[in-house]
């Protein structure tokens, strides 16, 4: 229980504050990157010759999507890393959790923005797709994930549970991704991440899908970094909480003795 609560105080000592200069000037990068980012999607680039302007929800789309991924890959990463002994702490549970709750929320984001595109491609908003199936399947997995962090429990054991979990949700990421190669599929072929390596797109529409990724990356970085840092201040609240309460304990204690 000491050597717990040295390591939680350890690590959140440190941290009186979200903010560094470093992730504000990464904020305003991110900020200017998105204004970018707008003006090439909606004026800078063309339309497409089967699609229109329905194309341009893909500079959303797959960025999102690619996020998505990524987080929850941080997340399985994160589980790992806490559940190897050599590397076991609550560093990596915190890196875990935040990674994943921005994973939710990029995900929400791909799923909110497919069925538009499905919508003006397909004529509905949602058919049960092997994409969209699977997509949403991870939504909810680690919807549950988060959910099983909310649950009170001691925080190593916690930290234990939602490993466990976050490894076996990220197995459904490598499914969502191929879904469109092993099952008959109505979701287009990938654009960009495909193992020929042949990519879909040229030109100023190239220039700004890979826009769209550095971007987004670049949110899910500045994200990461604020919602990590308020798990540090959040553990560290709940452990003064404990303390606090601990010496309520033992002033009643001395009082009726």
């Amino acid at each position: 229980m000491l050597d717990q609560q040295a390591e939680m105080s350890s690590g959140a000592g440190s941290v009186t504050s979200t903010g560094t200069k470093a992730t504000r000037a990464l904020g305003i990068a991110c900020l200017a990157g998105t204004a970018l980012l707008v003006f090439l999607g909606l004026v800078g680039t063309p339309e497409d010759e089967v699609q229109g302007d329905s194309v341009r929800l893909l500079y959303i789309h797959a960025p999102a999507m690619w996020v998505a991924y990524l987080a929850f890959g941080i997340t399985a990463l994160g589980s790992v890393m806490y559940l190897w002994k050599r590397t076991r702490s609550l560093t990596w549970d915190r890196v875990a959790g935040a990674s994943a709750e921005i994973g939710v929320v990029f995900t929400a984001v791909g799923l909110v923005t497919g069925m538009i595109w499905g919508h003006l491609s397909w004529g509905v908003y949602w058919t049960w797709d092997a994409r969209l199936t699977t997509t949403s399947l991870l939504f909810v997995l680690f919807l549950g994930y988060l959910a099983l962090r909310r649950m009170p429990a001691e925080p190593h054991v916690r930290a234990k549970r939602a490993a466990i979990l976050g490894i076996i949700a990220f197995i459904d990421v490598p499914i969502v991704h191929q879904s469109v190669e092993w099952w008959r599929t109505l979701h287009q072929d990938a654009t960009v991440l495909r193992r020929d390596l042949d990519v879909q797109v040229d030109g100023i529409m190239l220039f700004t899908l890979f826009l769209g990724f550095i971007v987004f990356t670049s949110i899910y970085a500045w994200l990461l970094l604020h919602r990590h840092r308020v798990a540090v201040m959040e553990d560290a609240l709940d452990e003064h909480g404990l303390e606090l309460a601990i010496e309520e304990r033992r002033a009643e204690g001395m009082a009726t003795a």
